[in-house]
């Protein structure tokens, strides 16, 4: 669980920490104050010990400061297209929703359940990972299986790091000068998880990520789009149920499948061996392929910004990726595109239009600032 004290209106964040194996007899929290460094430890390892901590380790002034709580939240289903303010009845739903991200809800409603407790008074509000794509039509979001596991039981696209998508897509507006409502888009999220958004005048048109975080590009340990029949052919072969090889494309797969090595694109462009470069090879490929088919249901291309821990770090991904796209007029500018590195923003084109930029994301802000608004 990551939690930080925000100031939305100028992204400082004078607290921040981190709590890891939360739940378990081994979990740690880090609670960092400008540049002190703290290691904590919770009364009991569950959320709910791991906010109280929180809340007894701010200061009074912090404590009074506090205006309203966000939450990320990964999976809104149909239900929820924006950030709410969250109720019981909110609540509620998003028990419903447990299904669709089983690894995920139940935490976020813990620490949902956990910050409550904790800040009975203060509002919450949940900003949904999936919110940002319900502007996706049906062509986009439905897929070719029978309508009633659509309809019964809301088999469809949903895509995730909506978030992101939308902080990267305005920000990437402002650096060129240019009303969203005018721009066609496309951002990559690049990271241990890596997905793709094209987006039309400000609303995502379609996204790579689907009814899992499964979908898509090619990620740390996941997959990506592969055959479906793949999954009865390797649990036969290897005597399997589904859960299992489900597990080993989302976890034993992506670059550390195709590397043998590990899931940090870093290590893996460093070794010369043939599979980390074919695992590096792979990434970029299916990038830009997915850049070209957004560039066709965009209907034209004006910017693409990347965003995400390789995005935002990677001069070799950026350049391979580029390197592809001279179809669509978009060419790399080796010097800037070198220069940029350690998360800084700006352009790593050599062409006016379309435009290639880095934009470094910052959920925690959107997050921050949906939950101020919502709190008012």
């Amino acid at each position: 669980m990551k939690f930080a004290l925000l100031d939305p209106a100028t992204g400082a964040r004078p607290v921040t920490g981190l709590a890891e194996r939360v739940g378990t007899d081994d979990v740690t929290v880090t609670l960092k104050r400008g540049e002190e460094k703290l290691a904590l430890v919770p009364d009991e390892p569950s959320h709910h010990g791991v906010v109280a901590l929180l809340l007894a380790s701010l200061a009074a002034d912090e404590h009074e400061s506090v205006a309203g709580i966000g939450h990320r939240v990964v999976h809104g289903g149909r239900t929820f297209s924006s950030s709410v303010r969250i109720d019981e009845a909110v609540v509620d739903r998003l028990g419903e929703l447990v299904a669709l991200a089983p690894l995920h809800m139940p935490a976020n409603l813990a620490g949902i359940a956990a910050a409550q407790a904790a800040f009975p008074r203060l509002p919450q509000v949940a900003v949904f990972d999936t919110a940002f794509h319900q502007t996706m039509p049906p062509v986009a979001y439905r897929y070719a299986v029978p309508t009633d596991w659509y309809t019964d039981h809301h088999v469809r696209r949903y895509g995730f790091h909506g978030t992101s998508h939308r902080f990267v897509s305005a920000r990437a507006a402002e650096m060129l000068g240019r009303p969203l409502g005018e721009l066609r888009m496309i951002t990559l999220h690049l990271g241990n998880g890596c997905s793709a958004a094209a987006i039309s005048r400000g609303a995502a048109i379609d996204t790579t990520m689907g009814l899992t975080p499964l979908e898509g590009l090619v990620m740390g340990t996941r997959s990506g789009d592969i055959d479906p029949g793949i999954l009865g052919y390797m649990g036969h072969r290897l005597g399997l149920d589904l859960d299992a090889v489900l597990d080993v494309l989302n976890t034993r797969s992506g670059l550390l499948g195709l590397s043998g090595l590990t899931n940090d694109m870093r290590t893996v462009e460093e070794d010369e061996s043939p599979d980390a470069q074919l695992a590096v090879d792979v990434f970029c490929y299916r990038v830009a392929k997915t850049v070209g088919a957004y560039a066709v249901a965009l209907g034209g291309l004006d910017a693409l910004a990347f965003t995400g821990g390789i995005g935002e770090h990677s001069p070799i991904v950026r350049k391979a990726v580029l390197d592809r796209l001279g179809v669509l007029g978009l060419h790399v500018d080796d010097a800037a595109n070198q220069r940029l590195v350690r998360g800084a923003a700006g352009r790593v084109s050599s062409t006016e239009h379309p435009v290639a930029l880095i934009v470094p994301t910052d959920e925690e802000r959107l997050i921050g600032a949906d939950a101020l608004a919502l709190a008012s």
